[in-house]
């Protein structure tokens, strides 16, 4: 029985006497207002009786609530108790290393390099899926947006459906390397028989004869059937972002971390993953150089993909072997369930579900809104990064360069991020992304309207409009991108701490793989439809920065009601952790003798 006595945690009674009469009911106050059941009680050492119509008597202590009660002609009094002491009244203390707990140590550390690696893939990936299809033959930055529309988002609508069964049918860990394992196995066989063998099942000679008869206008949608394998990647590469980071490790991260250790870790994630988006943007540049060097007739870019998939593939296991020593070496804290458990639903029922509540729908309003807001920008400039940098060696060197910058912007912002966390809270911190993203935004889209009238005045600084425009256009991705990786991405994340596990589940589910792809694509159709519409992009600027303005405001008021909400379940969640700590130890102190004495132990 010792081991009782020792349970952490403790609940405080009320000591006032008129509460007496609850002691008088033997085995049925307690039992009731605790709603606990004969199967709660534990069973005594050998040698030992322990009977509910006698009391028995532990160093002062009773220990689970309604399994002992006072003999019949006394009366004890409940003191309030706030800790769990040890003999002489000291507290348990975990072991801590730099000021942090060694078990904090453990989930911190790994979730880092996990992230590290996920963001090195993705920049990799990123960086080779744009030069495939832009700089491919017969192809141009106008496939992006009918490759985000009607290809990209359908696929992630398709993965959705399939993961939220999944998610029914699987354990945590079982589903977790059913979906990462397939990418894993599709970049490696991308590079070493894709690629290689793609003039052998590419329909070059349908495409041409069908854009001869469609007319140049269909070279977006037809683009996407000569390039079909490329676009598999383009489109695999974008659900490793929405998949593997937002519902994997995210998700992973806010089942083992708790709402504290969230606000003062999520941002320092990005730290390491940031030194990985330096690292890698100069593995790209560094295999983009290489490819000059190569004797004629080698095909240089196929040799810098076998190098890169398979530092995609080592880093993939690399990740799947952390996540798998956390899981079997770190304890991972208990939750409280402020609701009942739901049955499993339908996914019909699940998206209902999920659109009924307002939290998870202002949730989706700001990924669409980022979603369609940096599309906005993005297929513009990299129209304008082609016509600067037409070889695909000239461009992915950019790109290498351009996610070096990203990453060391990324990095200064996250040393801010927590002292922005910490003084300004959750609410002001949510809606620095789009305030920066709507300035650069609209300097962008100012200096395409006005660069002609600007020409001569940049020609004295060695620079073009085109030239000009590549540049701020980097500036406002590379800004964008390190307040959505320092702030944006840390905000949405610590908001879906307070929700049950349902919710949670589903809700990153539908969000992040739906709603990610579908920002793209819905700024991709109003691309579509400007273009349509007035002619070409470069005609329909003007409107465009005009819908930016819209959807921007329309991310900042939800960002402001998602933070009253999130503050008030933040709040019921603490008081409700409060509560279960004091459930155990109850300090009984007798009134017929001296009221500050324990109960003595029995022999």
């Amino acid at each position: 029985m010792e081991a009782l006595i020792q349970t952490k945690g403790l609940l405080s009674l009320p000591s006032n006497p008129k509460s007496k009469s609850f002691f008088h009911r033997p085995q049925q106050g307690l039992r009731k207002r605790f709603n606990l059941s004969n199967s709660l009680k534990p069973k005594p050492p050998n040698g030992f009786s322990l009977n509910l119509d006698t009391f028995t008597k532990f160093t002062g202590f009773v220990t689970t609530p309604g399994l002992i009660s006072p003999p019949k002609g006394r009366t004890f009094h409940v003191c309030k108790a706030s800790t769990a002491a040890l003999p002489g009244g000291d507290e348990v203390e975990s072991p801590k290393f730099m000021g942090v707990e060694i078990l904090t140590l453990k989930k911190i550390v790994p979730l880092g390099l996990m992230f590290f690696c996920i963001l090195f893939n993705y920049t990799i990936l990123r960086d080779t899926k744009d030069v495939l299809v832009v700089t491919a033959q017969g192809s141009s930055a106008e496939i992006i947006p009918f490759l985000k529309t009607w290809v990209n988002l359908p696929m992630a609508i398709g993965f959705m459906l399939l993961y939220t069964k999944l998610s029914n049918v699987l354990s945590k860990k079982a589903l977790f390397y059913t979906v990462i394992l397939p990418f894993i196995a599709f970049f490696g066989a991308f590079g070493f028989v894709f690629y290689p063998l793609s003039g052998y099942f590419h329909p070059t000679a349908l495409a041409d004869r069908l854009l001869e008869s469609l007319g140049p206008r269909f070279l977006g949608p037809l683009a996407i059937l000569r390039i079909w394998s490329f676009c598999l990647f383009y489109v695999m590469a974008e659900l490793w972002g929405s998949v593997v980071v937002s519902v994997l490790f995210w998700g992973f991260a806010n089942q083992i971390t708790t709402v504290d250790e969230a606000k003062k870790f999520y941002p320092l994630f990005g730290l390491g993953a940031n030194v990985a988006l330096v690292f890698s943007g100069r593995t790209v540049k560094y295999f983009s150089n290489m490819r000059k060097h190569l004797g004629p007739g080698v095909d240089g870019w196929a040799i810098s993909l076998k190098y890169m998939m398979s530092i995609v593939v080592i880093m993939g296991f690399a990740i799947c072997g952390l996540y798998w020593w956390v899981n079997t070496y770190v304890p991972l804290p208990t939750r409280s369930k402020k609701k009942k458990e739901k049955p499993n639903m339908t996914t019909m029922e699940s998206l209902k579900f999920l659109a009924s509540s307002p939290y998870i729908r202002d949730l989706a309003t700001l990924v669409v809104a980022y979603g369609i807001s940096i599309n906005l920008v993005e297929v513009t400039w990299k129209s304008k990064l082609k016509a600067q940098f037409p070889s695909p060696n000239e461009y992915s060197s950019f790109m290498g360069d351009f996610s070096t910058a990203t990453g060391i912007a990324t990095f200064t912002m996250m040393l801010l991020s927590q002292w922005i966390f910490n003084k300004y809270g959750w609410g002001v911190a949510a809606k620095i992304t789009p305030t920066v993203l709507l300035l650069t935004g609209v300097g962008f889209f100012s200096l395409i309207l006005f660069g002609d009238p600007l020409g001569p005045g940049l020609m004295k600084f060695g620079i073009t409009p085109l030239l000009a425009a590549v540049y701020v256009g980097a500036m406002q991705n590379i800004f964008s991108k390190s307040a959505k990786y320092s702030l944006f991405d840390p905000c949405k994340e610590m908001a879906y701490i307070p929700l049950d596990e349902d919710t949670k589940v589903k809700g990153k589910a539908a969000i992040d793989v739906v709603c990610n792809p579908l920002g793209k694509s819905g700024g991709a159709l109003i691309q579509q439809f400007m273009i349509l519409s007035f002619g070409s992009l470069a005609n329909s600027t003007p409107y465009l920065g005009g819908v930016l303005l819209v959807i921007v405001l329309a991310w900042l008021r939800a960002a402001k009601s998602l933070d009253t909400q999130f503050t008030t379940l933040r709040r019921e969640e603490e008081i409700e952790k409060e509560m279960e700590r004091n459930v155990v130890k109850i300090p009984v102190v007798s009134s017929d003798e001296d009221d500050n004495k324990s109960i003595p132990r029995e022999s």
